[in-house]
């Protein structure tokens, strides 16, 4: 996948439509009027933008609501949000310009492991008792959540990211956390494996009087086809516990699909499918597809990581578990942006049950990309993650449930 042409948006085009005297890019009526343009013209001429498209992005200048977003979104960019282009090449040529958060706060929700004594460290604000040490105590399984949020201009957006396998855990932890569910503008998910969406239903189903209604749900390509795992005994099962049914019975999102670069909220962004550059970043057999009556190699196409732009820091870039390799998902972030700066590589690795030699040239390519900071969680593993640790000392933070990571302009 090449990204060739940057796309940046001018101050000084009126917008007939929303009646903005400059097409911001943090108008959401603005982003939606966007979107029509370029929906119009692939449809007439199936070619890139013309160069000669040169806007420049500036600061916010209009409250952005939750609703504006998803009117806009649905109403006149559902095609470029669902990768709903035939051949994808309008929009598989351009970098996209990630708007610059002021502040970044990712929250994990779930996660492996928890401590309830563990220090505050560098950007990783731990979760600690309010009214009771019990306040503090919080779920840990096998399994992933966060919730994000970006602050542009004094405007606040944030998403969820990943559900985690068990209900009540998953609930207990937003509670304790303070999630607000009614402020969220959109909910993602990163692949289809249970440990990162089983509990999903039960949260729309138990949360629907505070979830926003119709929000946009992310999800990439082949989501629901889902992904099995073969057993040792040459048997599979099936790694996804849910189905295209039960979240549209749900009523409360609209299923989204996506194959591209897709903005989720202003300020973050979905990879789209993770081009893989390394010849060491395998997928293990172990995880197969079905294909007609045949189980064969899966590739994880669909999975997703987040991307984000700190204000003068960087990309910050979250992985789910990262089945294609972390290393790839990095390098396809600076890629599809154009940005060299990584600040932080936060999420799951999927290094877990590597073998020493990957692992080790894992933490050499990410040593030489240079983040400020590494947080590999979930599916990395005890051996990766303390590897991590010992040879990236400076950068390593040890993820625990619960913890903010909070990333502020300086």
């Amino acid at each position: 996948m090449a990204y060739e042409t940057a796309i940046e948006w001018t101050e000084s085009t009126w917008n007939p439509v929303t009646g903005c005297s400059k097409i911001s890019a943090g108008c959401l009526n603005c982003y939606a009027e966007r979107m029509a343009r370029r929906l119009q013209a692939i449809g007439t001429s199936r070619r890139r933008p013309s160069h000669g498209l040169r806007l420049k992005e500036h600061a916010m200048e209009n409250e952005m609501k939750r609703r504006e977003f998803l009117s806009a979104a649905t109403a006149t960019g559902a095609m470029f949000l669902m990768g709903d282009i035939s051949d994808g090449s309008a929009m598989a040529g351009e970098r996209v310009k990630i708007p610059p958060a002021e502040k970044i706060t990712i929250t994990v929700i779930v996660d492996n492991y928890s401590d309830l004594l563990r220090p505050d460290h560098k950007i990783a604000k731990r979760h600690g008792p309010t009214k009771s040490v019990l306040d503090a105590v919080l779920h840990a399984e096998h399994g992933l959540s966060y919730h994000v949020e970006t602050a542009m201009s004094g405007q606040s957006h944030s998403f969820l990211f990943d559900y985690a396998s068990d209900i009540q855990g998953l609930k207990r932890n937003m509670e304790s956390l303070k999630i607000d569910l009614k402020k969220i503008e959109a909910m993602a998910l990163s692949h289809d494996h249970f440990d990162h969406q089983a509990a999903l239903v039960g949260l729309l189903r138990e949360k629907r009087d505070e979830i926003p209604n119709g929000i946009p749900f992310f999800v990439g390509k082949q989501f629901f086809a889902g992904t099995y795992f073969r057993k040792p005994d040459g048997g599979v099962m099936s790694l996804l516990a849910l189905n295209r049914a039960d979240i549209e019975n749900s009523g409360a999102v609209k299923i989204i699909e996506v194959e591209a670069p897709t903005p989720i909220v202003p300020g973050a962004y979905l990879t789209g499918t993770v081009e893989r550059v390394t010849d060491y970043e395998r997928i293990p057999p172990v995880f197969v597809a079905r294909k007609g009556d045949q189980f064969v190699q899966e590739e994880f196409i669909g999975e997703q990581a987040i991307v984000l732009n700190a204000k003068g820091k960087g990309l910050v870039v979250l992985s789910g578990c990262a089945h294609r390799g972390i290393v790839n998902t990095v390098k396809h972030a600076q890629k599809m942006t154009g940005m060299e700066k990584v600040h932080a590589v936060i999420g799951g690795f999927h290094l877990v049950g590597a073998k020493p030699e990957v692992i080790q040239k894992t933490i050499a390519d990410i040593k030489a990309i240079g983040p400020e900071y590494v947080v590999p969680n979930h599916c990395t593993g005890f051996e990766a993650i303390s590897a991590f640790a010992r040879e990236m000392p400076d950068q390593f933070i040890l993820n625990t449930a619960g913890t903010r990571y909070i990333i502020a302009e300086s």
